[in-house]
């Protein structure tokens, strides 16, 4: 079996002290060229690994990072954890993925390993925080993209109001009146900021929101087509459907398909959030589109500076979006 090589066969090696190769190794920025360059080579050739548990012993980290989802397998999640895990792993860090499926005692689960030490810090995506132990502010969280309200921890997110806002006044521009909305689940703050910025949308437009023209759903795409079929069911039909996700969205245009609308000849829809499926869907789907993998960049930043002792901002980090028109959104049949 081969010897592992070790810090002071580095040193051997270049007649220098094992504490100068430990200082080049760690990127201390205390050892100076050409030293510094001599002990790198060195260490390549001789296929040098640090030997992470001791480092971890040492400093008392896990050298970990958790990103905590209510649903690993929705797609939209996939661009914002490739941001966290290319910052992640720059800074030495790996990235654990935590999938709660909305479940209360898998959300305390993992705030527990953030406590005990077995993570350094959390990148929270559930809209919601485990409610006893209520977690103090003085944890290592970043919220990304969801919105939890006096939770004290920094947020990096984009503006639902304005976002949602901007996506209705496109269907007015075309020459919708009768435009409804299913929201996502209510009252998580994101859903509301989403819901807002439609009423706020359909007001400065002078129309009004008749009864049942706002449907309740939860981010899924059975509740996308459950929503869609009770606005069918209404005396009077909209002709446009803003749904507060994509996935919904699918699951409405689903459902106008299986009652034999055309889509966007009949019925219009607009979804939030340009996931990858969005572009190659028929139609494909006019969106939201959040920058979501500049969210993961970001919040994993502010992440490593919380970790390494800096003091978080109050104000949270804004990003901005897009409208992606394509193919669900055309002026109403006259």
């Amino acid at each position: 079996m081969t010897t592992r090589p070790k810090i002071k066969d580095i040193a051997a090696r270049l007649r220098v002290s094992p504490a100068t190769v430990s200082r080049a190794l760690s990127d201390s920025g205390l050892v100076a060229e050409p030293t510094l360059s001599r002990i790198r080579e060195a260490a390549r050739l001789l296929n040098y690994r640090p030997n992470v548990s001791a480092r971890n012993l040492r400093t008392r980290r896990s050298m970990a990072v958790l990103m905590v989802v209510r649903d690993i397998g929705n797609p939209f999640y996939l661009e914002i954890m490739k941001g966290v895990e290319a910052t992640a792993r720059e800074a030495g860090y790996a990235v654990l993925m935590g999938n709660t499926e909305n479940d209360p005692d898998r959300e305390i689960a993992y705030f527990d390993m953030l406590r005990d030490g077995h993570a350094d810090g959390m990148i929270l995506m559930t809209g919601k925080l485990p409610a006893e132990p209520a977690p103090p502010p003085s944890l290592p969280v970043v919220v990304a993209s969801e919105i939890i309200e006096g939770a004290g921890f920094p947020h990096v997110q984009v503006d639902n109001v304005a976002a949602a806002a901007g996506a209705v006044q496109h269907l007015v521009a075309l020459g919708h009146r009768r435009i409804a909305h299913i929201t996502g689940p209510v009252p998580e703050v994101l859903s509301l900021h989403r819901r807002r910025g439609y009423r706020q949308a359909m007001r400065a437009a002078g129309l009004k929101i008749p009864p049942g023209y706002i449907q309740r759903g939860d981010f899924l795409l059975a509740s996308g087509r459950a929503g869609c079929r009770a606005l069918l069911d209404l005396p009077v039909p909209p002709t446009a459907i803003f749904c507060a996700n994509d996935e919904m969205a699918f699951g409405a245009v689903h459902e106008l398909h299986q009652h034999g609308h055309d889509v966007p000849g009949d019925v219009s829809v607009v979804g939030f959030d340009d996931i990858y499926l969005s572009e190659a869907f028929y139609p494909p789907l006019t969106t939201v589109s959040q920058p979501r993998a500049e969210i993961g960049r970001m919040a994993m930043t502010q992440l490593l500076a919380m970790m390494s002792g800096k003091k978080p901002s109050r104000a949270p980090v804004i990003l901005p979006t897009a409208l992606k028109v394509r193919g669900t959104t055309a002026p109403p049949r006259t």
